[in-house]
């Protein structure tokens, strides 16, 4: 430890109350918890992706630390202070000679991360689904990067470059050849994958997809308040981190969502973002951002360190753990196309989210849809005056060829794919059916039903809450019933009967269709 550190570790260097001080480093900086804050020093370290030697630099990035994360937890970040040289020693926001710079932020309590929340299985699905939204509504306000500019920072070239350095930077910390074997194997990947999509991330630039993101989104860079999670900690100290594909930006929270052992949570997050942003063409590039961001903490362990990797080391373990991701994310996984079937009530839509979850899956939802191919938002209440009337017969087909054209983006990018529509009538479950032969992949009909009763009072219950995408009310639920036509004769074989979105239940679902989709 430096003698700044030791200095700063004695609460007499503080400009208030402070009974202890407690130190967190990263490979980057060092975090002195004291008091009511938290003081962020960045270490004068050169690392090729940053330079942090300067008092200068340190100054600037430390003010773009203050800038940036703003945008996302503006509560947390308080100010810039300096550290300076007084007559007993450095002293934090004092008079004197100005040695360093840190960042004041207000201090939380360390089992207030998401990551620790999530550790304990203490976060609710609704905390994980309101994250997504919340991230998809905060990414439609960030800067977007202009379309034809080769210069600018976040193009697909500049992802190339952060693919390759992940590479090359690594290469130099292994010794043992296990672990050189699996780099080459991912390596080799994600170059033929690069050389697949570099066309569509090309088209998703010039579509405003890259944006200046957070950069970091992990577990450890997210916090609960409330009922909500905010992030902090974004990328200042390069540009080119930050302003990144938002697909890129998801896929780093749900690539840690699955080191963590809570990938449920990661994609309750990203089929709500997927809602509410409408860009199930991320789930293009999805896997090929996940292995990169696995690529990107599998480095960030080895910078912990230093070369050669020490056999059996934490470092070490971290580093396969996150390499073995990066792997994976390359394989084909195992895809199925399963619709909901019921009317409104009947719990299909509670289902189809969490069987989408268990499974990896995005689940596409009818509901929404509809409202989007009118300029609305899912949580738009199309009953106000004014509104477009969006359940004609026109508006069905339209929103039907739309589900069958999102099914098919999302199955070909290699994901499963759960529709979430009444799917009441035959003959569209038939389309679907045929659908999913023509791309190759297992079909099956989650049939929900429940009393009649029940579903009267579901209705009624989610109408007064108001805090849903559908409208369905006892009149159109009298309609639905009128009209139904249940699975009958041949699509039997197809079907999985539903009679509660338990947990028992859900797991019985999700267990016929992975063994469908195996084979």
């Amino acid at each position: 430890m430096d003698a700044l550190s030791e200095s700063l570790l004695e609460p007499r260097a503080y400009p208030h109350r402070v009974e202890q001080v407690r130190l967190v480093e990263t490979h980057i900086s060092r975090v002195f918890l004291a008091g009511d804050f938290a003081y962020k020093l960045k270490k004068p370290v050169y690392l090729g992706f940053l330079d942090f030697r300067s008092l200068e630099a340190r100054r600037h990035f430390c003010f773009e630390e203050l800038r940036l994360n703003r945008r996302f937890a503006p509560g947390l970040y308080l100010d810039v202070v300096a550290i300076v040289r007084g007559p007993e020693g450095p002293r934090v926001a004092g008079e004197g000679e100005v040695i360093d710079f840190a960042v004041r932020m207000r201090r939380f309590p360390d089992d207030d991360l998401l990551a620790e929340r999530a550790a304990a299985g203490t976060v609710p699905a609704a905390m994980w689904r309101r994250l997504g939204t919340d991230l998809a509504r905060l990414h439609r306000t960030l800067p977007r990067a202009p379309a034809g500019d080769e210069q600018q920072d976040g193009v697909p070239p500049h992802f190339r470059d952060a693919l390759a350095e992940n590479f090359r930077q690594c290469r130099a910390y292994l010794r043992e050849r296990e672990d050189v074997l699996l780099l080459n194997t991912v390596e080799e990947r994600t170059w033929a994958d690069w050389r697949r999509l570099e066309r569509e991330f090309w088209r998703r630039h010039e579509a405003g997809a890259v944006r200046e993101c957070h950069g970091d989104l992990h577990l450890g860079n997210l916090l609960v308040e409330g009922d909500r999670v905010i992030a902090f900690d974004c990328v200042e100290f390069n540009p080119r981190f930050r302003w990144i594909d938002v697909a890129s930006e998801m896929a780093f929270l749900v690539m840690d969502c699955e080191a963590r052992g809570v990938s449920e949570g990661g994609f309750l997050a990203l089929n709500a973002w997927l809602e509410e942003s409408g860009d199930y063409g991320a789930m293009t590039v999805f896997d090929t951002c996940r292995a990169y961001r696995a690529m990107v903490r599998a480095k960030v362990a080895l910078l912990a360190g230093r070369p050669p990797l020490e056999s059996g080391s934490a470092a070490q373990l971290a580093f396969r753990r996150y390499l073995s991701l990066a792997d994976c994310f390359g394989h084909a996984r195992p895809r199925f196309l399963a619709i909901t079937c019921g009317v409104s009530g009947s719990g299909k839509s509670t289902v189809a989210l969490r069987v989408a979850a268990a499974l990896q899956a995005v689940r596409i939802r009818a509901d929404v849809e509809r409202k989007r191919l009118f300029g609305l938002a899912p949580d738009a209440d199309t009953r106000a005056p004014g509104m477009p009337d969006i359940y004609t017969r026109e508006a069905g087909a339209r929103t039907f060829a739309r589900l069958e054209e999102l099914a098919t983006t999302v199955l070909e990018s290699g994901h499963p794919v759960v529709l979430d529509a009444t799917f009441i009538r035959r003959g569209l479950r038939e389309r679907f059916r045929v659908l999913a032969e023509r791309l190759g992949v297992p079909f099956r009909i989650l049939h929900c039903d429940a009393p009649p009763a029940e579903l009267h009072r579901r209705v009624a219950l989610r109408l007064a809450e108001g805090q849903d995408a559908s409208e369905a009310d006892d009149a159109v639920l009298a309609s639905q019933l009128a009209a139904c036509e249940p699975p009958s004769g041949g699509e039997l074989a197809w079907t999985l009967p539903v009679g509660a979105a338990d947990d028992e239940a859900v797991a019985r679902l999700a267990a016929a269709l992975r063994a469908a989709a195996s084979g």
